[in-house]
């Protein structure tokens, strides 16, 4: 089967969606491919979101690559509604049997459980207290998380064990649990980091078409940092010959507004996510088309992804280099310097706690 699979003629424009079409499945050996010719218009332009039960019975991934800074995840939903189309994470979603296409974010699975198994994974002797992402796969401020409340929850639990963890999202959502972060911060628990890919509005609706418009997330950084919670600004990811001469605008705007550190990533490909991105890219950006896959090309030894540990996030060869350069020229520029450290030191398990109670009033 062609790896590119849909003709880029064919494939349709979805409203509010990255992607256009479903690519097949690697896990599967059939495949329903979409007739656009047979379709009403309102298909073609609308797709429902589903939403399905998670029953999975813990709440921590753990991730063994070495390119990766932390070792235990939290995903509170699996796929994006966020539509995100250069989202590394859609490959994910074929290990449940959906697409890494439009079903990634249009079929999103939710963990109701998640704050409960995080608290019994907390509970274990075995667990060492340590810092967990939060999420290390998808956004865990995508927008059911406004009615559903799930990550705020589990935030409950990371403070309620005092437990460090790392934020990372797209979404200004973040700014309604500014209280629980703040108490977090208050014991050095948390950290925050805020993706910004692109401040030019008309590249982000078509590019990430349910996340939060830029001027909304450098307003989220700026009422997280005032809030007294460490926040960065994540440049993820770059796009070479579409977003990365933002690079330096985007960090001052960002430091501005009160973040302390930067990180950025190139582009990754896996998978299917290539044709989806290669499609998009020739839809909307049509003119620009050859100039990020020369780019791409340049980064990755005439391939358009490396799934090599240590050059899939920034790429190796010349143009590589300019991208770290400028990067470290601006950072210490702006003097973005680091984050604070998070504690582990103040981690407590439900008995210790109810121990802790007892002697304290004994002591009275």
């Amino acid at each position: 089967m062609n790896s590119d699979f849909l003709p880029i003629s064919e494939a349709p424009v979805r409203r509010g969606r990255g992607a256009a079409f479903n690519p097949p499945i690697r896990f599967e050996k059939l495949h329903h491919e979409e007739d656009p010719s047979a379709l009403e218009a309102h298909e073609l332009r609308q797709i429902e979101t589903q939403f399905y039960a998670d029953t999975s019975r813990s709440a921590l991934a753990r991730n063994t690559s070495p390119d990766v800074p932390f070792t235990y995840s939290l995903n509170p939903y699996r796929g994006c509604e966020h539509g995100c189309i250069y989202c590394y994470a859609r490959p994910s979603h074929e290990y449940l049997g959906f697409s890494a296409g439009i079903d990634f974010e249009s079929r999103i699975v939710v963990k109701h459980d998640a704050p409960a198994l995080l608290a019994s994974a907390f509970e274990r002797r075995s667990w060492q207290p340590q810092v967990v992402a939060l999420s290390g796969n998808t956004d865990p401020y995508q927008p059911i998380e406004r009615k559903l409340e799930i990550t705020r929850r589990c935030l409950e639990i990371f403070l309620e064990y005092r437990n460090p963890v790392s934020v990372i999202t797209k979404s200004r959502l973040v700014t309604r649990d500014l209280d629980i972060l703040a108490e977090l911060a208050e014991q050095s628990l948390v950290r925050v980091t805020v993706s910004v890919t692109t401040l030019r509005p008309e590249i982000a609706r078509v590019m990430e078409p349910r996340t939060s418009v830029p001027e909304a997330r450098l307003a989220a950084i700026e009422s997280i940092a005032n809030a007294g919670v460490p926040v960065r600004v994540n440049i993820a990811p770059v796009i070479p010959g579409l977003t990365d001469e933002e690079m330096p605008l985007i960090m001052k705007r960002a430091r501005d507004a009160g973040a302390t550190q930067a990180n950025y990533l190139i582009v990754r490909l896996p998978g299917p996510v290539k044709p989806l991105f290669l499609e998009w890219l020739k839809r909307e950006f049509p003119d620009r088309e050859g100039r990020v896959v020369n780019r791409l090309r340049e980064l990755r030894g005439e391939s358009l992804t490396d799934p090599r540990f240590g050059k899939r996030h920034r790429g190796e060869g010349r143009y590589a280099d300019l991208l770290e350069r400028l990067f470290r020229i601006t950072e210490r520029r702006l003097g973005m310097s680091g984050m604070p450290e998070l504690s582990t030191e103040h981690f407590r398990r439900r008995k210790e706690r109810q121990i802790g109670l007892f002697t304290n009033a004994d002591s009275r």
